[in-house]
C-alpha cells in the first residue's frame, strides 16, 4: 500500500461517513471519491473499492462481532469510531493481505488524525480483541434461529429474510444470500455497430482485462479493471455493462426492424440501448425518465455509443402522454423497486428499504403501469420488470394488471433468483395487447 496507506483509510472513511451517517448511495460514494483522486494507483483503487463495499456488505456481522469484543455498543460509538472500527474489522476478517497489526496500528492513527487522540486505546484494544476471538464468536443457534443465524452469517435484516421466508425455502435464501457475498464478474453487452465478440475480447485483453466468454450471443464477462472511463473500448461505445439478467428484456421483446419502442423508465439505458441494437439502428426507441439527471445519464450513453434510432426524453411515467396512446409497438416498463434482487451490487439498500416502503413501490409500479400500458398498438408488447425478488412487487402486480387490463394477455412472466457468480435476481413478464 506504500507510504501513503493512511491516505487510502482516511478515503474509505469519509466514504462510510456518507453512506452511513449521510445517507449517500454507496455506489455514488465510492464512485465520487475514485473520480476524485484518479491518481491513485489501481491497486490502491481496488484496495479502497473493496473494504468500502466489503465493509458495508458485511455490516450486520461486523456489528455482531464488535458488540461481543467492545464494552461500548456499537450503537453507542461516535459515528466517526464506529466507521474506523467497522473497516478495521473487515480488514481482519476478509483481508489476508493485511497483516492484523497493521490493520490496528492503521486504525489508530487515523482515529487519532481524526482529533479522537483519547480514545487511541479503545480502538485499539477493542480491534486487538476482535483480532483474538475472530474464530471463536458466538453465532445464534442455526437449528433453533434459522433466521437470526442467517441474519448475521449473511449480514441482511430480518424482516427481509421473513419476508422471502414466505415465498422461499431456507435453502434457496441461503443461496440468495451466497449470491449477494460472492463478487460477480461484470457482464458486457457487446455493440454490434461498432465490433465484434472476438474483437472487443481480444482488445480487452491486451488492456490486461480478464475477459471470459458467455454463451449469450454479444455477451462477455469483464473482470479485475479500474473504472470504465479509463477503458478505450468503452469510451469509444464498443460494449455496455448490462446484468444478463436485464439482457432477457431485449431478448423477450425481440423488437421487429421498423418498431417504434417507449422505455418509460430508462435511465442510465442498458435496455433501451439493447433494444436499439437489435432493431440494427433502423426504428426510434424513446428513452424516458423522470429527472434532468437521469435524462443526462441516458444522453451520455447514445452519444458514447452513437445510436442513430433512440432519443432521450424527460417525462414523469405517471401523466399520461397523449401523443403516445397507441402509438408503441413495445412498450418496456422496468419500474422503480425494492432492488431486493441487486443487493449484491448495491448493499446499502438493504439497510435503507423498509416493509413500508415495499408496499408504497408496489402502488407506484401500479399506477405507472395502468398509464403506460395506453401506449400500446393492437397487437403489441408491454414488458414489466424489476430487480426484485418480493412477490408483492411481481406475480401480484402481473396477477392484478391482467384483472384490471382484461384487453391484455400475458405471454410468459419468470422470477430470476440470483445465482452465485451468474446473475442478480430479476423478475419480468411479457403482456400482448390483443
Amino acid at each position: 500500500m506504500g507510504s501513503n496507506t493512511i491516505n487510502s483509510r482516511e478515503l474509505i472513511l469519509d466514504v462510510l461517513l456518507a453512506v452511513t451517517r449521510d445517507g449517500m448511495y454507496s455506489h455514488i460514494a465510492i464512485r465520487n471519491t475514485l473520480d476524485k483522486y484518479r491518481y491513485l494507483s489501481r491497486q490502491e483503487r481496488s484496495f479502497i473499492k473493496r473494504v468500502c463495499e466489503g465493509t458495508l456488505e458485511h455490516m450486520i456481522w461486523i456489528d455482531y462481532a464488535l458488540n461481543q469484543c467492545s464494552s461500548v455498543k456499537v450503537n453507542k460509538m461516535k459515528p466517526v469510531i464506529r466507521c474506523i472500527l467497522r473497516s478495521g474489522v473487515y480488514e481482519l476478517k476478509y483481508m489476508d493481505a493485511v497483516p492484523a497489526s497493521a490493520a490496528c496500528n492503521e486504525a489508530v492513527k487515523l482515529a487519532q488524525k481524526r482529533g479522537f487522540k483519547n480514545l487511541k486505546g479503545f480502538v485499539n484494544g477493542v480491534l486487538r480483541n476482535v483480532s483474538r476471538n475472530l474464530s471463536e464468536l458466538a453465532m445464534p443457534d442455526r437449528e433453533k434461529e434459522p433466521l437470526q443465524y442467517l441474519s448475521i452469517a449473511g449480514s441482511m435484516p430480518v424482516w427481509i429474510l421473513e419476508l422471502w421466508q414466505q415465498s422461499y425455502s431456507l435453502e434457496q435464501i441461503e443461496g440468495f444470500l451466497e449470491a449477494f457475498l460472492t463478487e460477480m464478474p461484470a457482464a458486457i453487452r457487446v455493440n454490434p455497430l461498432k465490433t465484434t465478440k472476438e474483437e472487443l475480447k481480444k482488445e480487452l485483453e491486451e488492456a490486461q482485462i480478464q475477459v471470459e466468454e458467455s454463451e449469450l450471443e454479444n455477451v462477455l464477462m469483464m473482470k479485475h479493471y479500474d473504472f470504465l472511463e479509463k477503458i478505450p473500448a468503452f469510451r469509444e461505445g464498443k460494449f455496455h455493462v448490462q446484468d444478463i439478467s436485464s439482457m432477457q428484456v431485449g431478448l423477450w421483446a425481440a423488437p421487429k426492424e421498423h418498431s417504434f419502442v417507449v422505455d418509460v423508465c430508462a435511465a442510465p439505458g442498458g435496455k433501451s440501448m439493447h433494444a436499439a441494437e437489435l432493431m440494427h439502428g433502423t426504428g426510434m426507441v424513446e428513452a424516458r425518465d423522470l429527472s434532468v439527471r437521469k435524462v443526462s445519464l441516458i444522453q451520455e450513453n447514445i452519444d458514447r455509443c452513437q445510436l442513430p434510432n433512440i432519443r432521450a426524453v424527460q417525462a414523469d411515467a405517471r401523466i399520461l402522454d397523449q401523443k403516445l396512446v397507441g402509438q408503441a409497438d413495445l412498450v418496456i416498463a422496468d419500474l422503480p423497486c425494492s432492488g431486493l434482487g441487486v443487493l449484491g451490487k448495491k448493499a446499502d439498500i438493504k439497510y435503507k428499504v423498509t416493509r413500508e416502503a415495499c408496499r408504497t413501490l408496489a402502488a407506484l409500479q401500479r399506477e405507472i403501469l395502468d398509464t403506460v400500458c395506453q401506449y400500446v398498438k393492437q397487437d403489441g408488447i408491454l414488458i414489466y420488470s424489476t430487480c426484485t425478488i418480493n412477490p408483492g412487487e411481481n406475480q401480484e402486480n402481473t396477477a392484478w394488471f391482467l384483472q384490471e387490463h382484461p384487453e391484455f394477455s400475458l405471454e410468459k412472466q419468470q422470477q430470476i433468483l440470483p445465482r452465485k457468480g451468474i446473475c442478480d435476481g430479476f423478475f419480468l413478464a411479457k403482456f400482448v395487447r390483443n
